[in-house]
């Protein structure tokens, strides 16, 4: 179902990455603190895939902001996921799991996907291969590169407005 899934976000996009950088070895993150991207506290919604995406990010509190995600398609639950954006070493990472409808994990128990801060232009804070943009204080982009594991990767662009 996972993988189903994967395939057809990976496939329904038609454009090259234009707004996602990938972090290479070698790199080091820049300085960053959880203050500097405090903006993203709230409740965000918008549409994709032909659903509805949601995301929920806490203020941030101790060096931390969590957020759960969820994607609805046809008043379903297609998928969940929830993580944390925090300050490590001066920089910041964020780290996520997926869960199906009913919470079976995606990943293994003790894994996490970690996104590694590449850089920060202006209003934009580029992880690796996924992008937060902030348009105003009522609208974000999230671009997110899916399909790599299969080796047809596209860039997903989630447009959120403020709830």
């Amino acid at each position: 179902m996972k993988f189903l899934l994967l395939f057809l976000l990976s496939s329904m996009c038609l454009l090259q990455a234009q707004n996602t950088v990938s972090f290479e070895e070698g790199m080091t993150s820049p300085n960053a603190t959880i203050s500097s991207i405090d903006w993203l506290a709230g409740h965000w919604k918008g549409e994709a895939f032909g659903g509805i995406a949601e995301e929920i990010w806490s203020p941030p509190a101790d060096g931390s902001m969590m957020f759960s995600f969820r994607l609805l398609d046809q008043g379903i639950v297609s998928f969940y996921e929830f993580g944390h954006l925090i300050e490590i070493d001066g920089t910041l990472l964020l780290q996520l799991k997926h869960f199906d409808p009913n919470l079976s994990g995606w990943e293994e128990k003790d894994e996490n996907i970690d996104f590694r801060l590449v850089k920060i232009e202006d209003n934009k804070f580029y992880f690796d291969d996924l992008t937060i943009e902030r348009i105003s204080d009522k609208e974000i982009n999230m671009y997110v590169e899916v399909g790599q594991e299969h080796g047809t990767s596209n860039e997903v662009t989630f447009n959120y407005h403020r709830q």
